[in-house]
């Protein structure tokens, strides 16, 4: 995804390759604890349901359907370009 020439104008191979590198580093499997019917996609509703469940900081997604919600339960929702200028301004 990240490699989408799209992001070219972005962040550079070496920029998308340490990203890559630092997700990986901190990602980690988790269980939702609760069951959310919130998405006009019911198959996007996964998606909140994890984010609720971990307190997570923000949802990343181009899904038009997810980023409506936007902010959902206090958990803004970006598109990835957003979150990446975020990510570069708040260190």
């Amino acid at each position: 995804m990240i490699a989408r020439e799209k992001f070219d104008e972005y962040l550079t191979p070496e920029e998308r390759g340490a990203f890559i590198e630092a997700l990986v580093d901190q990602s980690r499997f988790a269980n939702p604890t609760e069951e959310i019917q919130a998405c006009r996609d019911p198959d996007d509703d996964k998606f909140l349901e994890l984010a609720v469940s971990e307190a997570a900081g923000c949802i990343v997604s181009g899904d038009s359907d997810l980023l409506e919600l936007d902010p959902f339960r206090g958990i803004p929702i970006m598109e990835p370009v957003e979150f990446l200028e975020w990510s570069r301004q708040n260190g």
